[in-house]
């Protein structure tokens, strides 16, 4: 976000203090991408140009829509998302609390990373293949303009190889690799600082005050 943000919706468990400014801070985002209505849609998207050329724009809308991210059932995605919902999407982003102790970041970073996994795992079937691994790989790297395709492929590949390593490690010759697990997700961002590479910067309050 635009600036820090330390706000969790209060049916979360671990739930540092709200202050009535960051209410109003993030109920003015909301109103500027709702429109003035009481829900968000899908659509209300395709007028933020920081998203347009965004190469997993659809991976992004979809994050917001996912009812696991809602956290009000294991698929499927909601017709559109109320302030309360908003809030609990943006509580993904939140930056680390200086009080929180070793099991708070723990449960901290294993929401965000949640949050990551489900991004990948669009069918919503708990696992994400190899191959479906290594082309979001692919999408991301696309829309850097400095990065020919064939070096993106690479990478790409490359992203894939490394992730089997991990999850896949040694196998017997009649095991079939099913899909990278979150448990498998977890030991591959392992010693990755998610908690600072997690941004929303197209919610911004400069950005959706030029949507119109």
């Amino acid at each position: 976000l635009g600036c820090p943000l330390e706000l969790t919706p209060h049916h979360l468990s671990a739930s540092p203090t709200v202050t009535s400014e960051q209410i109003e801070h993030l109920h003015r985002r909301f109103k500027q991408l709702s429109r003035d209505q009481l829900t968000i849609r899908k659509e209300n998207f395709d007028s933020i140009p920081d998203l347009e050329f965004n190469p997993i724009r659809g991976k992004i809308v979809h994050a917001f829509f996912d009812k696991r991210n809602l956290r009000q059932e294991s698929e499927g995605l909601a017709d559109e998302i109320n302030f309360e919902d908003f809030l609990t999407i943006m509580s993904y982003f939140r930056p680390i609390e200086m009080n929180m102790d070793e099991e708070q970041l723990d449960r901290f970073r294993k929401e965000k990373l949640k949050f990551l996994f489900h991004m990948y795992d669009s069918d919503h079937d708990g696992k994400i293949t190899l191959q479906e691994y290594r082309n979001v790989v692919e999408e991301l790297l696309s829309g850097n303009p400095h990065l020919e395709k064939e070096s993106a492929r690479s990478i790409a590949d490359g992203a894939m190889m490394e992730a089997a390593s991990i999850c896949v490690g040694q196998m017997g010759p009649d095991q079939v690799y099913e899909g990278i697990t979150f448990e498998d997700f977890l030991k591959m961002w392992q010693g990755i600082d998610i908690e600072t590479k997690m941004h929303v910067r197209f919610l911004t309050m400069e950005t959706i005050a030029h949507c119109y």
